[in-house]
């Protein structure tokens, strides 16, 4: 037995990182193995990387935009390899960060594939040689994959997986997205702003089907007018590869079949747990949908075992894992008051333009629970900041409880919404009603008074509409 601990983790994500530095801090010995890169597939090849080429192309298409604001611009291009390369510096930089903090942290970093080797016992194996390692606790933190479906697998060349679009050698002239979640809306709107005629294909009947339908469909007229083609309601049953393209062949629900051709298709149909090696059979862990299944406590039933992040199920974001990795990590060092994740409390970001954030209830769920509701709406129209930003395509929307005035759910769609919808996640956190936030002051000019206004508007107070 090479080493004893007090936690080891399972790859080193945002969850199994931040649930690492979180045991550390409190006194437990405690070590990570990673087989690729620490940050894992976020800081790699998700999260970080992606919002890298957004940036990019949101830049590309301000300058685009430079006259209206008095500035004078000659022609506008792009350099594709230096957009992908310095995407690939900044997510180099942040896992070099990571580093960083496991030394400040005294966190061992183990290099290998882990595999459970019984009750506290894991092998690592690197370079065709196993080591052993024992450990009190055990956390498992190893992220999901991009899902696949028959008849649409990636080839690397024609069709993509989120890893080969972080990495394109050329700009395709068309593209096709299956998949109109947050990875594909992003994407989409990243090859769409930087020239590429984009088609989304979504199975269910509107895009970013997980949002507020108001939103979504305020949304999809957005990425219309940029000339993003969108299809909803339909299955796509294969894809024929050739020299020159792709050929997608699409069912619709009346069974209407049609076929679309561009020079690459981008999958971005869900994703999948890594549970596969891991040796979960063996200890008798429960799997379900590629899941590992936990209690509210990240908890596997197994004893001293626990699984975190994407590998136990949705929602699937990083900062909903860092949050369990520091739930559990707290929950094995026995600290008083600490609290199960709230997903309702959990809130989610596309990054598109224009982008789109939420968090709670969306209006239909909360009346679907019963709730007797007030649902408050401020567009960007009226707000003078995003006027002044040039930025008036957007709309801000709450959902009351009528009753007691809790806020049940926030919607936005426009210019860095990302930013502006954590004050209602706080709101949702401390539990503030209507009258709190109505007798918050808000900066003038800021975005953030749209928030102060769309609950103005729930209680029929609003003032600049």
């Amino acid at each position: 037995m090479t080493g004893a601990y007090d936690l080891i983790v399972i790859g080193s994500g945002p969850g199994g990182y931040v649930c690492a530095i979180r045991a550390s801090q409190l006194g437990l010995k405690t070590a990570i193995i990673e087989r690729e890169q620490l940050g894992g597939i976020c800081l790699n090849w998700g999260c970080v990387p992606t919002k890298a080429l957004l940036r990019s192309s949101e830049l590309f298409h301000l300058i685009g935009r430079a006259g209206e604001f008095g500035i004078k611009t000659g022609p506008v291009s792009f350099d594709l390899p230096a957009i992908v390369e310095r995407s690939r510096k900044v997510s180099a930089q942040l896992s070099n960060g990571v580093k960083f903090l496991m030394k400040k942290n005294k966190i061992d970093v183990i290099d290998g594939t882990a595999r459970l080797a019984g009750k506290g016992k894991i092998s690592v194996t690197k370079d065709s040689q196993s080591t052993e390692y024992s450990a009190k606790n055990i956390v498992l933190a190893t992220g999901a994959r991009a899902r696949t479906l028959p008849g649409l697998e990636p080839d690397g060349d024609r069709v993509w997986t989120y890893k080969e679009a972080l990495l394109p050698k050329a700009m395709p002239k068309s593209l096709l997205v299956i998949g109109s979640g947050a990875i594909g809306i992003e994407f989409a709107s990243f090859f769409c702003t930087l020239g590429a005629q984009v088609t989304v294909i979504e199975v269910l009947d509107r895009i970013l089907p997980v949002e507020d339908e108001e939103i979504s469909a305020f949304a999809a007229k957005a990425f219309q007018k940029q000339g993003i083609k969108i299809v909803t309601g339909a299955s796509v049953m294969k894809l024929d590869k050739s020299a020159s393209g792709v050929t997608a062949t699409l069912k619709s629900k009346d069974g209407k079949e049609t076929a679309l051709s561009a020079d690459r298709v981008i999958l971005a149909v869900g994703i999948v747990g890594n549970t596969e090696n891991l040796g979960l059979e063996d200890l008798g862990v429960r799997v379900e949908k590629t899941h590992v299944v936990v209690n509210e406590w990240g908890e596997t039933g197994v004893p001293g075992l626990y699984a975190i992040g994407d590998l136990v199920g949705p929602p699937w974001l990083a900062h909903k894992a860092s949050h369990e990795g520091v739930i559990v990590a707290e929950r094995i060092a026995g600290v008083k008051g600490v609290h199960p994740l709230d997903a309702s409390k959990v809130p989610g970001c596309t990054y598109c333009w224009p982008q789109v954030a939420s968090v709670g209830l969306t209006e239909a769920a909360a009346k679907a629970k019963g709730h007797d509701i007030k649902v408050g709406r401020f567009p960007f129209i009226g707000n003078a900041k995003a006027i002044a930003m040039g930025e008036t395509d957007g709309l801000v929307k709450t959902v009351y409880d009528a009753k007691s005035g809790e806020l049940l759910g926030a919607h936005m769609v426009g210019a860095e919404v990302t930013e502006l919808i954590q004050g209602f996640t706080i709101a949702r956190t401390g539990e503030l009603t209507e009258a709190e936030l109505m007798h918050t002051i808000f900066p003038h000019p800021t975005l953030s008074e749209m928030m102060h206004e769309s609950v103005l508007a729930a209680f029929g107070r609003v003032l600049h509409i």
